[in-house]
């Protein structure tokens, strides 16, 4: 089982002992999460827009903080910046806890982080939520919109989870294991377990899995790249 972090790790790191693609054998996507990006409650703003444009008004004075350098929270504001223009400061943490803590205390304006972990601070009403990365709305938070749908297609970062095999594995042994997965996937307490934290359940073809395992790994190589990111 990997996560989005799989893809990442190629232009994240100079040296790995595998190939993120070659050496191993696609099987199935099970799951995605989206990102939220939250904001402290004093911070003066109700909506994407608002937010950009106070970043814009104060260039470089906006701190966002990320649970570590090259995890999915800093690649999605590092995309955002790109995305909108913005020019934001980044202040990595060892771990969401203490970034969450430093957010809700006021030392920080805002932050993306996975929405699983954010859901009791939006629910208690601690952070105020203003959109989503992923594609499309999810359903554990029907009301909130996406990044993308507000005015910035095309963006999209989630949290995924997926299942690989070695390289090499029988194309037949390779389908069956896919076709269980899809099983599963369709049981209905599992399926609602995996909204209920946030998730969405996502099937594929093997061959639906690798075309975007390659295509995210292309993503992520080339805004590392551009944005000079290495991690520490």
């Amino acid at each position: 089982m990997i996560t989005s972090a799989h893809a990442v790790g190629p232009a994240l790191y100079e040296k790995l002992p595998y190939h993120a693609i070659e050496s191993f054998s696609a099987v199935s996507l099970v799951a995605s999460t989206p990102l939220v990006l939250l904001t402290h409650t004093s911070l003066p703003v109700r909506s994407l827009k608002e937010l950009v444009a106070l970043a814009k008004a104060r260039p470089g004075q906006l701190n966002y903080a990320s649970s570590s350098i090259g995890a999915p929270p800093h690649l999605a504001a590092e995309l955002f910046k790109r995305s909108a223009r913005i020019n934001m400061v980044h202040v990595p943490y060892k771990g969401s806890g203490p970034a969450f803590a430093d957010l809700i205390g006021g030392q920080l304006e805002l932050m993306f982080a996975a929405l699983p972990g954010s859901l009791p601070y939006i629910r208690a009403g601690k952070l105020r939520p203003i959109a989503l990365t992923s594609a499309k709305r999810s359903q554990a938070v029907p009301d909130l919109p996406t990044i993308a749908e507000l005015g910035f297609p095309g963006y999209e970062v989630t949290n995924w989870y997926g299942v690989l095999g070695p390289s090499g594995v029988d194309r037949k042994i390779i389908e069956r294991l896919n076709a269980e997965i899809a099983v599963v996937l369709q049981m209905r307490d599992v399926a609602e377990t995996i909204v209920r934290v946030g998730a969405e359940p996502v099937s594929s073809t093997p061959q639906e899995f690798e075309a975007y395992l390659r295509s995210e790994v292309a993503k992520w190589t080339k805004l590392i790249t551009e944005a000079g990111i290495r991690a520490e």
